[in-house]
């Protein structure tokens, strides 16, 4: 499909800075494409009445690391400053990553990570890591020299949370971000980036929600840096998505295998539960047990194979999510729900305010 198709104009001052507070103070459009008004303007507390007894709240439970580091490469007298993005972990010392400016950067070179004070740094703690690959825009393998908890130490002590450019661009990180960049239910170090939709669940909504009588459930995908890359291609068909690693476990699988069967709904936290839950899914519908890479490309034409709602935010225009969206509920719906929540003034991007997408057909 052409790219085009997927733009639309959005206002600087409809970009959310910081979350509102309390997390499930944020607005909520309520989208049914079925519907003879398929647009409401609701709150996220009001998903406690949105959704049924018997239905499924599938959580992403990845939790952000400090993914942004900042090091030197020498070449001779010759030095540079370098900034790294970790996007994905491929072993227990190797990360693939998005270096800046990457053409100053070559195969067998060494960035030095605690470059700035190198000479008092011990060297059992010191982070240096090898570009043992490269490929096209800015990515490269990177094999560190420290491994395992080691390794995430080092990320800890020097890395930086790497707040989405549309927001580290008009103002720096802060102590606030660490928490708010988060997931109240976040435990799985590995995203580079937060699964944005669940910012919104405190456990006060979760606690209503089981009270409601909606399940929830866990699965982990932890979110790259690519998910801010933009769709360059001009053909969706040319684009190249970008592996993401994941898991559902057995327990997970079964336990929403019954849930459809009893006729409940699945209903994913975030775009990202959702690639994972289909990544899983058989095309008979059946949810299995998964572990691995995923790179599921969904634009409009997928035909869905689980997911019956879907709780997002808004999306960047031309983007994969925004793409994911209109296959959902369909690219004329869409872009119509997109215009009502531009004019309305909802808050747009990763700490802006959500949506609630019922599946169209």
């Amino acid at each position: 499909m052409d790219v085009g198709l997927f733009d639309f104009d959005l206002p600087e001052d409809r970009i959310a800075l910081r979350p509102v507070s309390p997390r499930d103070a944020a607005r909520l459009l309520v989208v049914r494409p079925d519907a003879p008004e398929p647009l409401e303007d609701r709150g996220i507390r009001d998903l406690v009445s949105l959704l049924q007894p018997g239905d499924a709240l599938v959580l992403n439970d990845t939790r952000v690391i400090p993914s942004r580091l900042r090091g030197r490469r020498y070449r001779g007298a010759d030095s540079a400053r370098i900034e790294i993005m970790l996007h994905k972990r491929e072993s227990d010392d190797r990360w693939l990553a998005f270096a800046r400016p990457a053409k100053k950067l070559a195969l067998g070179e060494t960035v030095d990570f605690d470059s700035e004070g190198a000479s008092n740094a011990c060297e059992l703690g010191r982070l240096q890591a090898e570009v043992i690959g490269k490929s096209e825009g800015g990515e490269v393998e990177l094999r560190f020299s420290l491994t395992s908890a080691y390794l995430d130490e080092a990320i800890a002590r020097l890395g930086e949370l790497p707040l989405p450019p549309y927001i580290a661009g008009k103002r720096p990180t802060d102590s606030a971000d660490t928490t708010d960049y988060q997931t109240n239910f976040a435990c799985n170090d590995g995203a580079v980036a937060a699964p944005t939709a669940g910012l919104h669940f405190t456990p006060e909504l979760l606690a209503e929600l089981e009270a409601r009588g909606v399940s929830r459930h866990f699965v982990t995908l932890h979110v790259g840096a690519g998910t801010f890359l933009p769709v360059k291609a001009d053909d969706t068909e040319d684009h190249r998505m970008h592996a993401e690693w994941g898991t559902v476990s057995a327990e997970t699988a079964t336990a929403l295998n019954e849930v459809k069967a009893r006729g409940g709904r699945i209903v994913c936290v975030g775009t990202t539960s959702l690639r994972l839950i289909e990544s899983a899914a058989a095309e008979d519908g059946t949810i299995r047990p998964f572990s691995g890479d995923t790179a599921i490309f969904i634009t409009p034409g997928y035909r869905f194979r689980v997911v019956d709602m879907l709780v997002t935010n808004f999306h960047l225009p031309r983007s994969t999510l925004f793409m994911l969206v209109c296959a959902f509920c369909g690219l004329d719906m869409m872009k119509r729900a997109y215009a009502h929540a531009i004019a309305a003034k909802y808050r747009f991007y990763s700490y802006g305010d959500g949506s609630l997408l019922f599946r169209a057909g």
